[in-house]
């Protein structure tokens, strides 16, 4: 079968956690998603499509959150959902790419257990809350509140990605919209507010010599400052790519710079905090 790829669940807490594995290579590499009103089950062969530069060199698992979120649940609580999942596996010494709350999880799962990775990168993300996404928060939270999925719909869009992009595909905004509304309302609406939780700046030295932190200039979720303030703390390369939006990891470059840092392929350059190649600032 093309890509390999398996669909499966495991139990926890009396519920259970679905993944997406993917891919033929002998390492180990686990993505954790964002926040989404999708599910991660039925989109394996969607992953393994986007991420299929990656399937040759890795077996890749795509963890989705626990299907019943309690109250109070938190980004801290996802990483360790995420370290049984792999324990269950038997998957250690991985290559985790956490992206937007997927990377405040990939935080709290290298610090809490570094024994499950060996290499993180951090995509448009933070490691502790500041006003852009308290914002986005709240205003996801009241949409959800008030059953207005159309409105959230359109809104996730409108602050993701760049005008341009929404307008190439306003023919399917209607029917995105008519799908929008998610089993379980209230599993959207915790795990939204879970994206507040995240409090890992202080530990995040910790990850010197294993993280990537890789940002989007035109971030209006989390904002490329929170990129290079963690990256600062951490003393780690980050690339903020100055053209792109919080969707920055469905792009081709981005996820370049992340199959370089797990491969290790020696084409690494350093990069300033506002994207420009170090080399090329310095013969200017």
């Amino acid at each position: 079968m093309l890509y390999d790829i398996k669909e499966d669940s495991i139990k926890l807490d009396g519920t259970s956690m679905d993944y997406a594995a993917f891919g033929s290579g002998s390492r180990t590499m686990v993505l954790i998603p964002g926040l989404s009103l999708r599910d991660v089950k039925g989109s394996g062969a969607s992953l393994a499509y986007m991420y299929r530069k990656f399937t040759k060199d890795f077996r890749i698992y795509c963890f989705d959150r626990r299907r019943r979120v309690p109250v109070g649940f938190t980004v801290a609580d996802i990483a360790r959902d995420i370290a049984f999942g792999m324990d269950e596996l038997e998957l250690k010494n991985a290559c985790v790419l956490g992206v937007s709350q997927g990377g405040m999880a990939a935080q709290y799962l290298a610090l809490d257990r570094p024994d499950l990775v060996d290499k993180v990168v951090l995509g448009v993300t933070t490691s502790r809350s500041n006003s852009c996404i308290e914002k986005s928060v709240a205003r996801w939270v009241d949409m959800a509140e008030h059953d207005r999925y159309q409105e959230l719909t359109r809104d996730i869009f409108d602050t993701m990605y760049p005008p341009e992009y929404v307008a190439k595909y306003k023919l399917l905004m209607p029917l995105l919209q008519r799908t929008a509304k998610p089993k379980d309302p209230q599993r959207f609406i915790r795990l939204a507010k879970a994206c507040l939780t995240c409090s890992t700046y202080e530990r995040l030295g910790e990850l010197h010599g294993k993280a990537l932190v890789l940002g989007a200039g035109q971030d209006k979720v989390v904002t490329a400052q929170a990129s290079n303030e963690m990256a600062a703390k951490i003393g780690c390369r980050c690339r903020i790519f100055r053209e792109l939006w919080h969707s920055a990891y469905e792009n081709k470059a981005f996820n370049e710079e992340v199959y370089g840092f797990f491969t290790d392929n020696g084409e690494h350059r350093m990069f300033a905090p506002d994207g420009s190649d170090i080399k090329d600032l310095l013969e200017k």
